[in-house]
């Protein structure tokens, strides 16, 4: 009876030490995010190898900015904290992720296209930061995304057509990036049920251009068009004088030429 006991304690102990344990790839992910970033303010103090080992308990977590839900890592926020280094590609082992805000920091290089594998992800806010290179396409394989918000940084290239696919999106900012090429229809021009995103959402970026942006450089160019029209317009009336004032001047000539002619005739021999 003893021994029966003993089985049984056991097997509760060692099934809460697997309900406490940390999810490994959970670990994995802080523990590679923590690496990748420098915190000069120190604002991550307990962002340690002993927490990442046990980062929530339940639906609580000790750890700044993580919010945990029946054990697992649902949403990162990391906001204003004057982080700088990179965005780890190991963030993709936060498999429940719901919602990821690393904005207002220093953080450079570029967007992971791992990413895609978080395909819980709902809300990704990367603004106010110095990412570079292009907007990965994959990130339209999280489908269940709401919102992105990657202005105030240094991306370049296209806006990827694929992330007009994202059905769910009702929150778009990409202004004030060195973005260029033809904003895609199926963001610009959503309809239906689908929320339309306004040209606040795409401004700032030299290179971009369609609806719902203005005609590009339509300004610039009517200034141009009206300083051309009147120069163009002030150096033929130039050339029409001078040639009005030379045609005078030949008619002229040549009525005086024949004046003299008659004169010459009318005057007596002596």
């Amino acid at each position: 009876m003893a021994g029966w006991t003993l089985l049984f304690l056991c097997l509760l102990t060692c099934g809460d030490i697997r309900r406490s344990a940390a999810d490994p790839d959970d670990e994995t992910c802080l523990s590679h995010l923590s690496s990748s970033l420098q915190d000069p303010n120190q604002n991550l103090k307990n962002w340690t190898k002993t927490t990442f080992a046990t980062p929530c308990s339940g639906f609580n977590s000790y750890l700044q900015g993580v919010t945990c839900n029946n054990g697992r890592i649902y949403k990162l926020s990391l906001p204003n904290l004057s982080l700088r280094g990179t965005i780890s590609p190991y963030l993709s082992n936060c498999t429940n992720l719901q919602a990821l805000d690393l904005s207002s920091n220093f953080l450079t290089g570029p967007i992971p296209d791992s990413l895609q594998f978080l395909v819980n992800l709902a809300v990704l806010n990367l603004s106010a930061n110095r990412l570079t290179d292009e907007i990965p396409p994959q990130l339209a394989l999280c489908a269940y995304l709401n919102v992105i918000d990657l202005h105030f940084n240094l991306l370049t290239g296209p806006i990827p057509q694929q992330l007009g696919l994202l059905v769910r999106l009702s929150s778009f900012d990409v202004s004030n990036n060195r973005l260029s090429g033809l904003i895609p229809p199926s963001l610009g021009n959503r309809s239906g049920n689908l929320p339309r995103f306004n040209a606040s959402s795409f401004e700032g970026n030299k290179g971009l251009y369609g609806y719902p942006l203005a005609p590009l450089n339509s300004k610039g160019l009517s200034v141009l068009a009206i300083v051309g029209i009147g120069l163009g317009s002030g150096f033929l009336s130039l050339v029409l004088s001078f040639s009005a004032v030379c045609v005078w001047l030949r008619i002229t000539e040549q009525k005086m030429a024949m004046e003299e002619g008659k004169i010459s005739q009318l005057m007596p021999d002596y």
